[in-house]
C-alpha cells in the first residue's frame, strides 16, 4: 500500500502532462500562426489596425483557455505611447569650441526624443558611463554632471578579456544604452551624447544595423515611439566615430588611449571637456499620443500564489514593407513566440492542476519600437516584483539559426540547427539554466549560451527579458537565432520547423512546472560569471 501511495502523485503528474503536451501540436501552431501572418493583419505594426487585430486574438484566446483576467478584471495593460518623427533638418547639435559654432546632423549627430527640446552647456567625458557597485567600477566617481552634458563610449570596459569582471567576453546588463542613459539622468545629467567605443574589435551599432537588408529605408519610414512617462526623461544623441574622436581629443589624448587606459586597469578617466560645451536642439515634425497594450492573463497557483512564474514574447512587427508591395509578415519574429504563449495557455489550463507559484502569460506591446511594453511592466507590474521567480521570454522560437549578413565574421553558427535553442542571459542566473538543462533530459534539444559570449550584435538588449534583468529577475530569452529572412518580407509560415517549436514548448512547459513548484526557485546573481 505505501508503494502504491508513494507512486499515486508522480502517475497524476505524468497524465497532466499528457493531457498539456495533447495542445502543444504543430496543427495548432500552423494555423494560429497562418492567421498572424495574413493580409488583413498587415505586419502588426505597433499602433496601426494589425497590432489592434492580434491584440483583440490574444484576448479572445486567453479567455477561451480559461485565463483569469489580469490587469484589474481585464486582459489588457495599456502601455501609454508617444510616436514621433523628428525633423532631421532642424535636430541637431552644435559644438562650441573657442568660441568658434559648427552645427552637426544626422548621420553625424543622431538626435531623437518624444519632446521638443533645447539643451546647451559643458561638456563631461564620463568614460563608459558605468555605475556597477558590485564590480567595483564608477564612470562618475570624482565628477559633477549635474546639469551638464555627458559624452560617454558605447559597451563596456575589456570586452576583448575573457577574465574580466565585466562577464569576459559577454555583455553585462551594464552595456546597454538604455542603462547608461538611465545613470546619466540619476547623476543629474541634462543629455546624453554616445559615440561607438574606439578599440572595438566588431562593428559599430550602426555598422551592425546597416547589415540588416533594408534597415535604413525601415528607418527613415517608421516613425519612433516611447513610453509617455518612461524612466527616460533626457535625451540621447548618438555621435559618429569621427565626431566623438574630436571632442574627446580636446583632453589632451585621443579616444583610443583614454580607451587602452580603462581596460588597462579599470580605472576611470572622466574628466569635464576644457573649453568645449554643446547645444542640442531636437524638434518633432509630428507627435501623437495614443496606447497599445499589453495582453496578460493569469493562472492562479495554491500555497504559494503571491508568487509569479512569467511566459512572454512579442507580438508587434514591423507592418507594411516599402515600396515593395508586400508586409513583413514576421512568422518567426515574433509570430513564433506569440502563438506558443497562446498555446502554453491552453496546455496549463487543459491540464487541469493547479501549481503552487501563479502563472503569467503575457505578450508585450511594442518590442519592435524599443522593448516599450515589457518595460512599461516592469516598472508598472501587476503582479510584485519581490514575488516573480522567473520569466521565460519568447522571440523567435521556430527557424533553424544559418548564416546572414547580421552574424557573418562575428559568430560561429553550427551547421545543423535544426534541434538548437539558445538560452541568453544565463550569466545571471546559474541555476535557472541548470534547471532548463535537466528538464530537457526528457526532451532532447541541444542548448547552447554562445550570445552570452559574444559583444557585438547586443543580443542581451534585445528583446523582452531585458527589461526584467535590470530589475534583479531571473530571466532569460529563449531563441532559435538568427537567419537572412530577419525583419525581410520574406519570414514567412511556410520556413518555420513546426516540429522543434513543439519540442521547445515542451521544454518550457515543463521548465515552468518546475519553477512554478520546486521549494528552490532560480536566484538572480548580481555579478555575471
Amino acid at each position: 500500500m505505501r508503494i502504491l501511495l508513494a507512486l499515486l502523485p508522480l502517475c497524476a503528474f505524468s497524465q497532466d502532462y499528457e493531457k498539456a503536451f495533447a495542445e502543444l501540436t504543430e496543427t495548432r501552431l500552423r494555423a494560429d500562426l497562418t492567421f498572424l501572418t495574413s493580409e488583413p493583419l498587415k505586419g502588426r505594426l505597433s499602433l496601426e489596425r494589425g497590432s489592434e487585430v492580434a491584440i483583440h486574438w490574444l484576448v479572445a484566446e486567453f479567455a477561451k483557455a480559461g485565463l483569469k483576467p489580469a490587469a484589474n478584471g481585464l486582459y489588457l495593460q495599456p502601455v501609454p505611447l508617444i510616436e514621433f518623427r523628428a525633423d532631421r533638418e532642424k535636430s541637431g547639435v552644435t559644438v562650441i569650441r573657442d568660441g568658434v559654432k559648427k552645427t552637426y546632423r544626422a548621420p553625424e549627430a543622431g538626435a531623437a526624443f518624444p519632446r521638443n527640446v533645447k539643451i546647451g552647456g559643458p561638456v563631461v567625458f564620463a568614460g563608459f558611463g558605468i555605475t556597477a557597485p558590485e564590480l567595483g567600477y564608477d564612470d562618475y566617481a570624482g565628477v559633477d554632471v549635474k546639469g551638464k552634458l555627458v559624452l560617454i563610449f558605447d559597451h563596456e570596459p575589456q570586452e576583448d578579456d575573457a577574465g574580466s569582471v565585466f562577464s569576459g567576453k559577454g555583455n553585462t546588463r551594464y552595456a546597454g544604452t538604455y542603462v547608461k542613459v538611465k545613470n546619466a539622468q540619476q547623476h543629474g545629467a541634462a543629455a546624453v551624447l554616445l559615440m561607438p567605443e574606439p578599440n572595438r574589435k566588431h562593428p559599430s551599432n550602426e555598422e551592425r544595423r546597416a547589415r540588416i537588408p533594408g534597415s535604413a529605408q525601415r528607418n527613415a519610414r517608421l516613425p519612433q515611439q516611447a513610453l509617455e512617462s518612461g524612466e527616460l526623461q533626457i535625451p540621447l544623441v548618438n555621435l559618429n566615430e569621427a565626431l566623438g574622436k574630436e571632442l574627446v581629443a580636446t583632453l589632451g589624448r585621443t579616444a583610443n588611449e583614454i580607451h587602452t587606459a580603462i581596460d588597462r586597469g579599470l580605472r576611470p578617466q572622466s574628466k569635464r571637456l576644457p573649453g568645449v560645451s554643446v547645444e542640442i536642439e531636437i524638434v518633432n515634425a509630428e507627435m501623437k499620443r495614443a496606447e497599445s497594450y499589453n495582453v496578460v492573463g493569469l493562472l492562479e497557483g495554491t500555497d504559494l500564489q503571491e508568487e509569479t512564474i512569467i511566459i512572454s514574447g512579442h507580438y508587434d512587427h514591423d507592418g507594411p514593407a516599402f515600396n515593395l508591395g508586400a508586409l513583413f509578415p514576421g512568422a518567426d519574429d515574433n509570430g513564433s513566440g506569440t502563438v506558443g504563449v497562446v498555446a502554453l495557455a491552453h496546455a496549463f489550463m487543459k491540464a487541469g492542476a493547479r501549481p503552487r507559484r501563479s502563472i503569467l502569460f503575457a505578450v508585450f506591446a511594442a518590442e519592435e519600437r524599443g522593448l516599450l511594453g515589457s518595460y512599461h511592466y516592469a516598472n508598472q507590474p501587476l503582479r510584485p516584483l519581490a514575488g516573480t521567480r522567473a520569466v521565460i521570454n519568447f522571440d523567435m522560437i521556430g527557424r533553424n539559426e544559418t548564416p546572414s549578413t547580421q552574424t557573418d565574421g562575428l559568430i560561429d553558427i553550427a551547421a545543423d540547427t535544426s534541434n538548437e535553442m539558445n538560452l541568453v542571459g544565463t550569466y545571471y542566473s546559474p541555476d535557472y539554466a541548470k534547471a532548463v538543462a535537466r528538464a530537457n533530459e526528457h526532451v532532447g534539444l541541444r542548448l547552447d549560451d554562445k550570445w552570452d559570449r559574444e559583444p557585438a550584435l547586443n543580443v542581451f538588449f534585445r528583446s523582452d527579458q531585458y527589461p526584467f534583468v535590470l530589475k534583479d529577475i531571473p530571466a532569460m530569452w529563449w531563441f532559435t537565432g538568427f537567419h537572412p529572412d530577419y525583419h525581410q518580407v520574406t519570414d514567412s509560415v511556410e520556413k518555420i520547423n513546426f516540429a522543434k517549436m513543439v519540442k521547445i514548448l515542451k521544454l518550457a512547459y515543463r521548465s515552468t512546472m518546475d519553477f512554478a513548484n520546486t521549494a528552490n526557485p532560480p536566484h538572480f546573481v548580481a555579478v555575471a560569471k
